[in-house]
């Protein structure tokens, strides 16, 4: 019987789950293996006899295998996702994955420069004396000065922004737009950068705003390129990535004491959890300080 109703929910998932093919396919092994499981290891062929305790048990055999935890949630979704469809088409009494605890899923904490490493990046340029190191610069002041993501700097157009003003308008994700504060190194770099720079890498007329040596609008890959030579230059020991610098932009307001909604609302995030892992690496920078100069760190009980 349980194998039947893997072939009917193989059906069901590719016909009008509406998921893509990579997820279809993981969805599919993560149920066959789950399935296995029940037949070989628990004997069971017969859908209402699994139980809570079972599942508890499948995934305690995943852990001794020592699989990530991204795989073990996204396994957890399938074997639910397979559990429910039996209940919807009748095939089955009850979902036995509704009486266990939702499987938490840890977010890695992300990765951010320190403010003299954030300095030293953008000091790289001696002398800021070409085309391309003046969109270089821009760019890298308003990633750190902005927060904003790498596609909303690349996908900027010239109608929105308001350089007089210091002011951006940024369309995030879901199409979303926001308005984000220029500072004044970031203003001033986009000043130089549209009146010395921009004109002499237009080709054709676009209305992006930053272009590359052929004159069209700059991608992701290229600007990434772009800062990891420069972190190479300023001699950052860490690989630099242009997300880096919005981490560390919201991680750096937040140690300054800036209130989290103001970041999130900055950041274009809908979900203020979403913000709340800066909190988080601001708390790792402070532990770490705290074991490096607590005086009582090292020293042993006399009692």
């Amino acid at each position: 019987m349980l194998n039947q109703a893997v072939k009917e929910f193989e059906y069901e998932i590719k016909m009008a789950s509406g998921l893509a093919q990579n997820s279809i396919t993981s969805y599919l092994r993560d149920v066959r293996d789950y399935v296995r499981y029940l037949q070989q290891v628990r004997g069971i062929d017969h859908l209402d006899n699994v139980s809570a305790q079972d599942i508890q048990n499948y995934f305690m055999t995943l852990r001794k295998k020592h699989y990530a935890q991204s795989s073990m949630a996204r396994k957890r979704s399938a074997i639910r996702r397979f559990h429910q469809f039996l209940v919807d088409e009748r095939m089955s009494q009850a979902n036995p994955l509704v009486e266990m605890p939702k499987m938490r899923r840890k977010k890695p904490l992300p990765k951010v420069l320190s403010m003299a490493e954030c300095e030293t990046l953008l000091n790289v340029y001696k002398v800021i004396d070409t085309p391309l190191k003046w969109r270089n610069q821009a760019m890298l002041e308003m990633l750190y000065g902005s927060g904003l993501r790498i596609s909303e700097l690349t996908e900027l157009r010239l109608d929105q922004v308001f350089v007089q003003r210091g002011l951006i308008h940024v369309q995030g994700k879901g199409g979303k737009t926001r308005v984000l504060p220029l500072g004044e190194t970031a203003q001033a770099a986009l000043r130089d950068y549209l009146a010395k720079g921009r004109q002499a890498l237009l080709k054709t007329p676009t209305e992006y705003v930053f272009l590359n040596r052929f004159g069209k609008a700059i991608s992701r890959v290229g600007f990434f390129k772009v800062i990891r030579e420069l972190a190479q230059q300023a001699g950052l020991s860490q690989e630099v990535s242009p997300h880096m610098l919005r981490h560390s932009f919201a991680s750096h307001l937040l140690s300054r004491g800036v209130d989290l909604r103001y970041v999130q609302e900055l950041l274009g995030h809908s979900d203020i959890s979403t913000t709340e892992i800066y909190t988080h690496v601001d708390l790792e920078d402070l532990k770490a300080l705290f074991d490096q100069y607590h005086p009582l760190k090292g020293m042993k009980s006399h009692e």
